[in-house]
């Protein structure tokens, strides 16, 4: 049985260890990670429950998706308001209460913060609303006359990120901006009150203890002056070569600075992490600079196939984007916005991260096991999504009737499948709904999920759980594991990658077929089973190996 080692406890304050160079982040989707009152949704206190098991998985930090007061119109990225718990999952001393837990238990705390938008049931846009046009709440966000003899048609022509227009006319004639769901009325940042507001909820969230927060749409913020149109048909391309005019633009990046001034008033090493939509990992090095962010998710990797070029050519651009600024290079295969790599790697190149088919689910499997061992070997700090310790795929098999993603009933803009990877997890091998809750999920998990639950592969030693416990107690014991900036690369035959840090190196086998190589040292970890006789070992097919040399 393998030994697993506790995660450390919280620094006391003024100690500095850049904890977040080489951390593991553990991603809870809320909803779905486990019931605590039975009423078939995640709560709060079903997370508190669960912190031991991701103590014992050996995760240094846990991010937790909104809980806020919303309307749930887009599962909780629509706040109502920023600093209240949504009845749904819990209280504020439900939130203080984990927090506490976590901590004592050395577990840090990352919350989710929606800045881009609020929910159309805010006060500020509810007030806008009645007072009407010339309100000065309206100056809050986007509120424009249209276009047209009668201002029927809206202001521009951008699109929403979940199809249609990113335009809603109001019943007094006037349009408002939402570059996602109506329901999600964008802030306009060039009003200070907004900016004001923004740092008193950091402070809220600071003084009740929280270790960080995880930036929604970071990207996104400010606005092309004059909000031109794009005439461009390719809008939604995110990662494209092109800036858009409501994405990525260079005046975000002074929030982020006065934000970092106010994580600088509190002890602990609190961060802020980015998710920025960029079109190269370059960009998103801005959002990193030493007076900015932290981190900033690593999408350009995400998005990359099973591929050893690709994912040599990937790696090479993030750890190069990042030495300039001093940040770390953040690695991750998936998250609640795409098909889970379990099921994304079971398909062939080429059908995007979002899916409707299972696949080959033993290749995905397979390729989603040796893709992990590869993540977290690499510099810098890794992500992993609930589930995915499980190999759990996507649930591809949900009907149209149960779909709650929205942009699933809205025409273009994103794919809509968003449900698949949300699924709540298993913790039992049979029971109401898997050990999930007393009450059944808010969405139907299939037959035989039961078989992937923690239950199931607790104690198998070729479980998907018990590789991801090994693997990051192995993590936390090598010193060349985790943080740093750089990797060697070694000589290997095509389709296969091969680095040394320090005493430790990864071979890592992409293709369809086994490859002869000389051992490089003694196995640590490997996710398959591989022989090695008179120095020289054949690595099966999508296949990595961890060795010390």
């Amino acid at each position: 049985m393998t030994q697993h080692l506790a995660a450390p406890a919280a620094p006391a304050s003024g100690t500095h260890t850049d904890w977040w160079r080489g951390a593991v982040i553990y991603q809870v989707y809320p909803r779905s990670f486990a019931d605590g009152n039975g009423d078939g949704m995640g709560d709060l206190d079903g997370v508190r429950a669960r912190l031991p098991y991701l103590r014992d998985l050996g995760v240094d930090a846990v991010w937790l998706s909104p809980f806020y007061s919303s309307p749930q119109a887009d599962a909780g990225y629509d706040v109502a308001d920023y600093r209240a718990i949504d009845p749904m999952f819990g209280s504020l001393l439900d939130a203080d209460a984990l927090l506490r837990d976590a901590h004592d238990l050395g577990l840090r705390v990352i919350v989710d913060l929606v800045p881009n938008h609020s929910s159309d049931q805010h006060d500020w846009f509810q007030r806008a609303l009645r007072e009407g046009p010339g309100s000065p709440l309206r100056e809050r966000y986007h509120f424009r006359t249209g276009k047209g003899e009668h201002g029927e048609l809206p202001p521009n022509d951008w699109e929403s990120v979940f199809g249609g227009p990113a335009w809603t006319r109001t019943p007094d004639g006037e349009w408002y901006l939402h570059l996602f769901a109506p329901e999600q009325p964008d802030f306009n940042w060039e009003h200070p009150a907004v900016h004001d507001e923004f740092r008193s909820i950091l402070r809220f969230w600071l003084d009740m203890g929280v270790d960080g927060f995880r930036v929604d749409v970071a990207h996104g913020l400010v606005k092309a002056e004059g909000l031109p149109d794009i005439g461009r048909s390719d809008q939604l391309k995110l990662l494209g070569n092109d800036v858009m005019p409501f994405f990525d633009q260079d005046g975000v990046h002074e929030i982020y600075r006065t934000w970092r001034k106010v994580l600088t008033e509190y002890a602990g090493e609190r961060v802020l992490v980015a998710e920025a939509w960029t079109p190269t990992v370059e960009r998103a090095a801005a959002y990193v600079r030493q007076d900015e962010m932290h981190q900033a998710f690593n999408f350009q990797y995400l998005g990359t196939h099973w591929d050893a070029a690709e994912l040599r050519e990937v790696i090479d651009a993030s750890l190069a984007a990042m030495r300039p600024v001093g940040a770390p290079a953040t690695w991750v295969l998936s998250n609640h916005d795409v098909t889970r790599h379990a099921t994304r790697f079971a398909n062939p190149p080429g059908l995007g991260t979002q899916l409707r088919t299972a696949g080959d689910r033993a290749l995905g499997l397979r390729r989603a096991r040796a893709a992990t061992l590869l993540m977290l070997a690499l510099p810098g700090s890794a992500y992993v999504y609930q589930g995915e310790e499980l190999g759990l795929p996507d649930v591809t098999e949900l009907p149209d009737e149960v779909r709650q993603d929205p942009s699933f009933v809205r025409a273009s803009g994103q794919d809509g499948f968003r449900d698949g990877c949300r699924v709540p997890i298993p913790w039992t091998t049979d029971g109401s709904s898997y050990g999930f809750g007393a009450g059944g999920s808010w969405l139907p998990q299939p037959a035989g999920w039961g078989e992937l639950s923690v239950q199931a592969q607790t104690g198998d030693p070729a479980s998907t759980l018990e590789l991801y416990r090994s693997a990051l107690a192995v993590r936390r014991e090598q010193p060349g594991l985790g943080a740093g900036n750089s990797l060697e690369w070694l000589e290997a035959p095509e389709g296969v990658l091969a680095f040394r840090r320090e005493s430790f190196v990864c071979t890592a086998n992409t293709t369809g077929a086994a490859v002869r190589i000389a051992a490089p040292g003694r196995i640590l970890l490997t996710n398959a089973e591989v022989e090695t006789a008179d120095g020289k070992v054949e690595l099966p097919a999508d296949t990595t190996v961890w060795w010390a040399v």
